[in-house]
């Protein structure tokens, strides 16, 4: 499934497996940085949860302040979190 075709759900539980992978491989790559594999795995998730971010941000807001509008970095803030029934 496309991100594009993803609801609120389903796009935030594929951006928790793509950051999960992130920073799984990023702690392989501290001990072994030579590892062209790993690097191409990281390099296609690191993209993989940037592409996702953006999606969220533009269909729902952002998460990140990253990924908030320029010229108004604070309004990430401005969605419901968790304990208000936000998704994050």
């Amino acid at each position: 499934m496309m991100m594009s075709q993803m609801n609120r759900e389903q796009l935030m539980h594929w951006i928790n497996m793509v950051s999960f992978a992130v920073v799984d491989i990023t702690e392989y790559l501290d001990t072994h940085p030579k590892d062209e594999e790993a690097l191409k795995y990281f390099n296609h998730y690191a993209e993989q949860r940037r592409a996702a971010l953006r999606a969220y941000a533009e269909n729902y807001g952002p998460l990140t302040i990253d990924t908030a509008r320029p010229g108004n970095y604070w309004d990430w803030s401005d969605v419901p979190l968790p304990w208000e029934g936000g998704n994050c």
